[in-house]
């Protein structure tokens, strides 16, 4: 394991350093624990659209420039939002990652959100939700999702709702941004081909006169237990069927984290945790055989993310044209039930296991995804955790996997969604 090096700077900042010298490239992160959980009614898609400013331009690095001068020293760049977390990063020559340094450095603390460029985001982001909106899936999750969620702010989807996006002001957007986007906030982690000795002191020399600033507020409102099973219907255009069966799963720093991604592996495939990797196929999980093969459903895929707070454990099933949404339903209920009544055999564990450590591997090796997993651990746990996924995930035995599914795979544990196409609702209702 290459060296790892942690530092937390006078203002607050969290650094995690480690070098890797397989290819002369750095990855540079900067983390911010800001994310939809903690925006208030009235203010939902402000931390996204935040990230599109952060875009726009500071005095010293006008935005005119910006994508010109990373991608004219061979470098990539992008951002995110999450439910928990904003994240920003640069991938570079080794020669070229003082740009992204001091880049980063400065916007931190002196982007402008000009008036214009605030104006013209809002029609961006907008046209970014209304497109969603053309989306089945995007329908039906959102209606899931709120519908499992009614106090926490989980509740509503990361891009926000268009009723906010249409009044939020240029205030409200740079007071979000001063609120949060601070040092004392943040976790800066960077893999790649460097000294770290002088890595640490070009970041203390640009970071560490950044002013730290009051611990931002938090939005703690813990959601109640499910009173019972709830179901939701979605009609829009198409002619696709879909389903999706949502459980109340976890937080990643639960102990239960590891045996529900062994569970989740076995049901419907390994889910890649990171947001970027690829995935390895699906065909040995049960509930493809039971569902795909059995030609209940076109397509099976699930799974849970890596969380602070408690989220969803989510089967999203494609119905088959021949089937009913509530025969699809029932099979599947048929596969947990198994699990839930019959301990699964130690080889099937075993290759869910394998699979589910495959996949992570898979996301987890480039310099890239080094970087990425230093400061996503650091978002709802440490980097301990990444750290000991693999042995965690191994120690996973089938008591433990036939416990997860009875506690979290309940009916009165989950959402129940259908999405019916046009022309099609007296055939697939449940």
């Amino acid at each position: 394991m290459p060296p790892l090096t942690r530092v937390t700077l006078d203002n607050g900042l969290k650094v995690l350093l480690k070098e890797i010298h397989t290819a002369p490239l750095i990855s540079s992160w900067v983390w911010y624990r800001i994310g939809s959980k903690d925006e208030p009614t009235g203010k939902t898609g402000i931390s996204h659209w935040c990230e599109h400013m952060q875009f726009k331009g500071t005095p010293q690095f006008p935005s005119s420039l910006l994508d010109k001068a990373i991608s004219r020293e061979g470098g990539v760049w992008n951002a995110f939002t999450f439910l928990d977390w904003t994240t920003y990063f640069e991938t570079m020559p080794v020669e070229k990652i003082d740009l992204a340094l001091r880049l980063e450095a400065d916007r931190m603390v002196n982007c402008i959100y000009d008036p214009k460029e605030l104006e013209s985001e809002r029609t961006v982001v907008i046209s970014e939700r209304e497109g969603d909106e053309n989306e089945p899936l995007f329908q039906l999750g959102e209606a899931v999702q709120s519908a499992a969620f009614r106090v926490h702010p989980y509740h509503h989807e990361i891009i926000g709702d268009k009723s906010d996006l249409k009044v939020m002001t240029r205030d409200d957007l740079y007071r979000h941004y001063r609120t949060y986007y601070l040092p004392n906030n943040a976790v800066m982690a960077v893999a790649g081909d460097f000294k770290t000795k002088l890595m640490l002191a070009r970041i203390r020399e640009l970071f560490e006169g950044v002013p730290d600033g009051p611990n931002p507020p938090r939005l703690v409102r813990p959601e109640p237990p499910s009173p019972g099973e709830v179901r939701v219907t979605v009609e829009g255009p198409g002619e696709t069927t879909y389903l999706q069966a949502a459980y109340r799963a976890p937080a990643a720093s639960d102990p239960d984290f590891y045996a529900m991604s062994v569970l989740d592996s076995l049901l419907a495939g390994p889910a890649n945790l990171n947001m970027f990797g690829g995935g390895i196929s699906n065909k040995t999980s049960r509930l493809y055989r039971a569902l795909v093969e059995k030609e209940f459903a076109v397509s099976i895929h699930g799974g849970s993310a890596a969380t602070i707070d408690p989220f969803l454990d989510t089967f999203t099933l494609t119905i088959h044209p021949q089937r009913k949404a509530e025969e699809a339903l029932a099979a599947l209920d048929d596969e947990i039930k198994r699990v839930q009544d019959r301990p699964v055999s130690a080889n099937e564990v075993a290759r869910a296991i394998k699979q589910a450590r495959a996949i992570f591997a898979y996301g987890s090796e480039n310099i890239t995804n080094q970087a990425f997993w230093l400061g996503y651990a650091e978002m709802f746990a440490t980097y301990d955790w990444f750290l000991t996924y693999l042995n965690r995930l191994s120690a996973v035995t089938p008591k433990d996997v036939q416990h997860v599914a009875q506690k979290y795979l309940l009916t009165q544990n989950r959402v129940v969604g259908t999405y019916i196409p046009g022309g099609a609702e007296g055939d697939n209702e449940i």
